[in-house]
């Protein structure tokens, strides 16, 4: 195998094969992927998966994977034989819900740019002669879908790799690594040790094994999926797929042609986890390649089929299908492959400085993923933004094996539900409160869940806030998981003051001789002020798109607490500190009180130590200073556009702090998630990972004031002088016709999609639905006429100047 290589890929399936294909196309060859199965036929979940890729996800992220995926399969043949069948797909609804939501996801596919098309069920029966149409309300068809040979297409990307000098060595299981000063050094094989600059684990099923090898904990759990496959039903046993793939989602069921019979895949099953450590080896010796027609015996990624768990769903695939009525089940399976606690991949750089993560990933997306990660270990930031499917998103509750039992069985059973985009997991919950969960359950608050935190959406306390307000209210799908008491604090927040738990906001200590550095290089505004002062800034990547947006309060000269956006943040920041920087994650030892409100000054004055006064407590200044008995750190700044502060405060005093602001008079109440995102939009404040990400610059979404090239060097700096004007811009929009819409919308121009929304809420301060939206730079302008498809109907949109609400900043400057 040699002694040295600068990436060793462990794992040979469509993941390793993908990525080694793309890392060779880039003309990066010293490249070793070793597999413990044979090759190309590893034996692991490639080898068994029924090859359906379908594009259309409510992640953006996922859809543009899978349309990459296509892409790549479609262009690949081994020894004449394609590995992609464009077949299309097609989705039907056997209930009225499921139909409107079908509604819903032909304006996802619309808003990705996949083309789509619902049908009547006359259209579906054309497509797939052996449905009962008069058991569905339609379907949604996405012609280019389709179905993947994912061992041919694997063996299609191995051989071409190996052409530009890629090596690949099967029969050879890792048995363990040389770590030193947080790196590997060697890779332990059954063929020998190799010492490697870079480690990339796409190892499916295996992979928390050689994560453990690594001393590195990769959140995924192997379950089992039902496939079966039937006795000849179809009269064209020569071709080997024609129909389209069907899924019956209201039965979390799906169908494909395997010549002359059906293969038929079921989540409606008891979960079945399994342990990696009772894995056995990949692949029994002597055991033949194996297909979507059956042939899995001795597969470690095949366990025994139980018929007993597929009796209802084949009851309801014949129902769908008569012409089942005559077939029995020839073969099946229990096929295992990789779930996660929020069902995306984990992909990326792990805290073992050269050892990479590409792990649960469908074959639907593989291909995407593959290229996607050739470009992260070539240096470069990959040009579909991965924050969805980032392992450093998780927090450390989140890699527990009793959270990851619990949430990935969830997603299991979800997988083809129709989930609202607040909707909560059940379980466990509550596992993150603040220290003032108790007084908001005494006064009715209902939570939502957002990284294991809860989280006030609004409290029943509030109900007398409704008198003498009218609350536009949104229709059936907006209005889910929301309460007219949301408008009530919204607009009494306006007129008073309110106090909002913001303990979940992410924050990190940043100290040391080495702390000024650190920041400045990595952010794009002047840091290097006096303590004292908050700034708000970006960390871009090297291309210029936004890694992130976090606000940086120097406290003293090597003393500086970072408002982040998530653990990624803080691991980002630990990557580039030196011996002389400490960076620590205090958000669980802290809590925060947003007090906002244009009488949140008589509130404080009453309680603090020191002068809160404009002159004395500036706007974007800091102070450490005493509520009460409490002692706080106090940033003046507001993310609803109101007068106010953030108070911060150990978590010990959190109960007194809460108490002390309540009982201070003036009218203060309690207000919830639901009124910060509405006054958060009116004021035309931007939240990284929904309205911006590393695919865009500051100055196409907005941001650009929180640039400040003429600072010095920072990273991303020489690539956004480099740019031109934007060829699109982050634009608000009002919904005309006052509908409230919940995101991810298609945007028209002339009956063509122009682009998709991304925050949405409605406007109660301004009396308007809005929404942002990523638009084409010349219908960017204000007073640009629109379209927006809402479950696939029209609704027109103007775009408006941006804030909506207070744009000279008078409201907090006073």
């Amino acid at each position: 195998m040699g002694s040295s290589v600068q990436f060793l890929l462990v794992g040979a399936g469509i993941v390793g094969c993908s990525t080694a294909y793309h890392l060779a196309r880039q003309g990066i060859t010293d490249v070793l992927v070793v597999d413990q199965g044979p090759l190309p036929a590893t034996g692991g979940s490639s080898s068994h998966a029924p090859g359906l890729v379908f594009q259309t996800n409510a992640s953006e992220t996922l859809s543009r994977l899978a349309a990459d995926t296509v892409r790549l399969y479609s262009s690949l043949e081994v020894d004449g034989s394609h590995c992609f069948h464009p077949v299309g797909g097609i989705e039907v609804a056997t209930t009225p819900e499921r139909w409107d939501d079908l509604h819903r996801k032909f304006g996802l596919a619309t808003a990705w740019g996949i083309d789509g098309e619902l049908l009547d069920p006359g259209q579906v029966l054309e497509r797939i002669p052996g449905i009962d149409a008069d058991r569905i309300h339609g379907g949604l068809h996405v012609a280019t879908d389709g179905i993947a040979k994912p061992v041919r297409a694997a063996e299609a990307m191995m051989r071409e790799a190996r052409r530009l000098g890629v090596r690949f060595e099967g029969a050879t299981e890792v048995t363990g690594f040389d770590i030193t000063g947080g790196r590997i050094t060697k890779v332990h094989t059954t063929s020998g040790d190799v010492a490697a600059e870079t480690v990339l684990c796409c190892a499916g099923i295996w992979g928390p094994k050689i994560g453990r090898m690594a001393g590195v904990t990769i959140p995924v759990q192997p379950l089992a999926h039902q496939y079966a496959v039937t006795t000849p039903v179809l009269d064209d046993g020569e071709t080997e797929v024609a129909q389209p793939i069907l899924r019956h989602q209201d039965r979390s069921m799906y169908f494909r042609q395997v010549h002359d019979r059906y293969g038929i895949g079921s989540y409606r099953h008891r979960v079945m986890p399994v342990r990696t450590d009772e894995l056995s080896p990949t692949v029994t010796p002597g055991t033949e390649a194996p297909s979507e027609g059956g042939g899995w015996k001795g597969m470690a990624s095949v366990h025994p089929f139980t018929p007993e768990d597929f009796a209802g769903p084949w009851r309801e695939a014949r129902r769908l299908l008569p012409a089942l009525r005559e077939a029995e089940i020839g073969e099946g399976m229990n096929g295992l492959f990789l779930f996660t606690s929020d069902g995306m991949p984990v992909l990326g750089r792990s805290e073992v400085e050269n050892f990479w993560v590409a792990e649960a990933v469908w074959i639907t997306h593989a291909g995407g993923v593959g290229r996607a990660m050739a470009q992260w270990l070539a240096g470069r930031t990959p040009d579909i933004d991965l924050r969805q499917a980032d392992l450093r998103r998780f927090d450390d509750f989140a890699r527990s094996p009793a959270y990851l039992v619990q949430r990935s069985a969830q997603s299991f059973r979800e997988v083809y539900d129709i989930i609202h985009p607040q909707q909560p997991p059940e379980r466990p919950r509550p596992l993150r409160t603040s220290p003032f969960h108790d007084r908001q359950r005494e006064l009715g608050a209902v939570f939502l869940e957002a990284s294991g935190w809860e989280r006030p959406h609004w409290y029943a306390s509030n109900e007398e806030l409704l008198r003498g307000r009218e609350i536009a209210r949104p229709g059936e799908w907006a209005g889910r998981f929301w309460s007219p008491i949301v408008g009530a604090e919204h607009l009494a927040t306006r007129d008073g003051v309110a106090m909002f738990d913001m303990t979940s906001l992410p924050r990190a200590e940043v100290t040391g001789p080495g702390a000024l550095e650190l920041l400045d290089r990595l952010t794009t505004s002047r840091v290097d002020r006096e303590p004292g002062y908050v700034t708000y800034t970006l960390m871009l990547t090297p291309e210029g798109g936004i890694r992130s947006d976090i606000t940086v309060a120097r406290l003293e000269r090597d003393h500086f607490q970072v408002g982040c956006n998530g653990p990624r943040d803080i691991a980002w920041l630990r990557d580039n500190a030196d011996a002389t920087t400490q960076v620590r994650d205090i958000t669980g030892g802290t809590c925060c009180i947003g007090l906002w409100g244009p009488r949140a000054r008589d509130v404080l004055a009453a309680l603090a130590d020191v002068d809160v006064s404009h002159e004395a407590f500036g706007f974007f200044r800091a102070r450490r200073m005493h509520v009460g008995e409490v002692p706080v750190v106090a940033l003046r700044l507001s993310y609803v556009g109101e007068l106010g502060w953030e108070l911060y405060t150990s978590a010990e005093f959190g109960r007194r702090l809460w108490d002390l602001l309540a009982g201070a008079g003036h009218g203060i109440f309690p207000a919830g998630r639901g009124a910060f995102n509405g006054m958060r939009l009116e004021k035309g404040y931007r939240a990284w990972g929904t309205d911006m990400w590393t695919e865009h610059t500051p100055e196409e979404a907005g941001v650009a004031f929180a640039v400040k090239p003429d600072k010095g060097r920072f990273t991303g700096r020489e690539a956004l002088l480099r740019r031109g004007e934007p060829t699109r811009r982050l634009s608000c929009l009002r919904i005309d016709d006052g509908t409230v819409l919940m995101g991810s919308e298609p945007v028209l121009a002339d009956d063509e999609p122009v682009g998709f929304t991304t925050s949405a809420a409605y406007g109660h301060t301004v009396g308007a639905s809005l929404a942002y939206a990523w638009l084409p730079a010349d219908l960017a302008h204000p007073d640009t006429q629109l379209e927006v498809t809402y479950f696939n109907q029209p609704h027109p949109v103007t775009v408006i100047p941006d804030p909506t609400y207070d744009p000279r900043m008078t409201r907090m400057r006073c």
